[in-house]
């Protein structure tokens, strides 16, 4: 660093030095929490794609079934008029300064005979097998939408957070060092300059002493 060698400027980068060692500490220690929240979430989000995968395969293969032992117009005439609505409300939670995405869903009847959008008479069960699961597999894909933003706001908080800790760590603590060792050195010899000096005067003023006692 460019500054002067002086004992004002030695304080202040000895208070700065403090400073940059706290922040330093308490950015390793986000990073870390903040990986482990990243990875944690990142499991999660494995597991219920497994599990919603598996289950919209079932739902799909019902669906085929429906198909297959359905007339395509009665199919379209059964999913034409749905009851149920859900509105999709959207909040966030703060995870280490990261704002987390929370999402809920809200049904317009509590009714859970209402997902069914038909009468019985002239479907398939099949079809209610299928329109079934897909409803019980909605909280899980909304999950599912949640981990995977999450994992991403998590990767983007990291990354930035590993790039102020390695600065600190590489860069602004080493010059701090380095410079505030600079500063004590050129001090402490400044100092010897002047005790040298001081003992040559010193000698000075006793020879002189001593030559005008001599007389």
């Amino acid at each position: 660093m460019n500054v002067n060698p002086t004992r004002m400027e030695l304080s202040r980068l000895k208070k700065r030095l403090v400073t940059a060692t706290k922040g330093h500490k308490l950015l390793k220690d986000k990073r870390d929490e903040l990986m482990r929240r990243f990875l944690q979430t990142v499991r999660e989000n494995k597991d219920l794609r497994i599990e919603v995968e598996s289950e919209l395969e079932n739902a799909n293969r019902h669906f085929s079934v429906a198909r297959s032992v359905m007339e395509p117009s009665e199919l379209a005439v059964a999913l034409m008029a749905p009851k149920q609505e859900i509105n999709l409300d959207i909040t966030t939670k703060n995870v280490m300064s990261v704002n987390i995405p929370v999402y809920e869903v809200k049904a317009k009847t509590g009714r859970s005979e209402d997902i069914y959008s038909y009468g019985y008479a002239f479907t398939s069960a099949e079809l209610d097998t299928a329109v079934s699961s897909l409803s019980s597999v909605m909280p899980k894909l909304l999950r599912l939408a949640e981990t995977e933003k999450s994992a991403q706001l998590l990767s983007a908080e990291i990354e930035k957070t590993r790039r102020r800790v390695n600065a600190l760590e590489h860069v602004m603590i080493p010059d701090l060092k380095d410079t505030i060792k600079y500063i004590t050195m050129k001090l402490d010899e400044n100092e010897r300059s002047s005790t040298a000096r001081l003992m040559k005067v010193k000698d000075m003023m006793l020879e002189k002493a001593h030559h005008w006692n001599g007389k």
